[in-house]
C-alpha cells in the first residue's frame, strides 16, 4: 500500500502503546510520552510543551524530523522510520520530595547532555554490540564515524527567578543507508548502526534501553544533589570518552581556535585542553564548556 509504514520491512514503525506500557511509570521520570509520525524537530516541540509548564517527563520520539536542530543552528533530516530521533523534558532545578531530590544547582545542568551519551554508549554497546565511544560534547562515534548527537537546550522558568527546564534530544542513525547519510560541515564522516555492522537494529528495544539508562543516570545524578562525580557520572563519561588524550582542534563559540591535547573533564563538565609551550609561553590549560572539536590524531 503506498504511504504505509510497512513498505520497507527494514523499517517497521513503532508502536506508542507498547513503548508507554514500557516506559511510563509513576514513580519514574517519564510520565507522558507522545510518538509523532512527522515533526520538524522533537526539541523544538518539547521545548513548546515546557514553555506551556509541561511537568518533567515528558518524552517526544518523532519518526521522521524535517528540521531536526543541531549545535550552531544546523539543521538536517532524516529518512522515515531510519532512526531514532527523541527528546525528554527535565526540570533539574525543581525539588522532588517524593524521590528525595533536592534543586540540582545550574552549574551542573552541563552534565545533562553528557548524561545522555553516557545512556547512548550503554544502549548501543549492550544491543547493537558494537564498539562506541563519545566525542566531546554530543557526538557518539562508531569506527571513527558519527552515528549520533545530543543536543540540550534551556527554556526558560515561566517568572522570573524561577530554574529553567532543560531539553535533552537525541539523534541516532539506525538503518541509514550509504546515499542518506547527512552531511556535517565539521567534516566528520556519517554512519548507522546497520552500515556499522550492528548485531540489532530493531529501534524499539534500542530506544527503550536509551530512555532507561537516561532515567537511571538521571535518578542516580539528582540523588547525588547534581554532582557528577558524586553520582559516578564523571567517572562513566571518562571511561567511554574517545577525545580523552588526543591531539584536538577547537573552534571556540567567538571562532577563536586552540590545539592541543584534551587532558580530561573537569567536575563542571568542561573539557580541559593544554596548549604547547611555545618560546615565548607555557603549556597553558584552557576550561572549554563549548567548542567544535576536531580529533587530529
Amino acid at each position: 500500500m503506498p504511504g504505509s509504514p510497512y513498505t520497507d520491512l527494514d523499517r517497521p514503525p513503532l508502536s506508542a502503546a507498547r513503548l508507554r506500557r514500557a516506559l511510563v511509570a509513576p514513580n519514574g521520570p517519564w510520565s507522558r510520552l507522545e510518538l509523532r509520525v512527522e515533526t520538524g524537530s522533537t526539541n523544538a516541540d518539547v521545548a513548546e510543551a515546557a514553555r506551556d509548564g509541561e511537568p518533567e517527563g515528558l518524552v517526544v520520539v518523532a519518526e521522521r524530523q524535517t528540521a531536526g536542530r543541531g549545535r550552531r543552528g544546523r539543521v538536517w533530516q532524516s529518512p522515515p522510520r531510519a532512526g531514532i530521533a527523541t527528546s525528554v523534558l527535565l526540570r533539574p532545578g525543581e525539588a522532588v520530595p517524593d524521590r528525595g531530590w533536592s534543586p540540582a544547582p545550574p552549574a551542573g545542568y552541563g552534565w545533562l547532555p553528557l548524561l545522555a551519551g553516557v545512556a547512548l554508549v550503554e544502549a548501543v554497546v549492550l544491543l547493537a554490540e558494537l564498539d562506541a565511544t563519545l566525542k566531546w560534547p554530543n557526538d557518539l562515534l562508531v569506527g571513527g564515524a558519527k552515528c549520533a548527537g545530543i543536543l540540550a537546550e534551556g527554556v526558560p522558568g515561566p517568572g522570573l527567578g524561577d530554574p529553567p527546564a532543560v531539553v535533552l534530544g537525541i539523534g541516532l542513525n539506525v538503518t541509514l543507508r550509504a546515499d542518506e547519510l547527512p552531511e556535517h560541515p565539521t567534516g566528520l564522516p556519517a554512519t548507522s548502526l546497520q552500515l556499522s555492522g550492528a548485531a540489532a537494529t530493531d529501534r524499539d528495544p534500542l530506544l527503550r534501553a536509551l530512555l532507561r539508562s537516561v532515567a537511571e543516570w538521571y535518578a542516580r545524578w539528582r540523588a547525588a544533589g547534581g554532582d557528577a562525580v558524586e553520582s559516578g557520572l564523571r567517572d562513566a563519561y571518562l571511561a567511554v570518552c574517545g577525545t580523552i588524550g588526543r591531539e584536538v582542534r577547537a573552534v571556540l563559540p567567538d571562532g577563536t581556535e586552540l590545539t592541543g591535547t584534551a587532558t580530561t573533564i573537569d567536575p563542571d563538565g568542561r573539557l580541559l585542553l593544554t596548549t604547547p609551550a611555545t618560546p615565548t609561553t607555557v603549556p597553558t590549560t584552557h576550561p572549554l564548556a563549548a567548542a567544535d572539536l576536531h580529533h587530529l590524531r
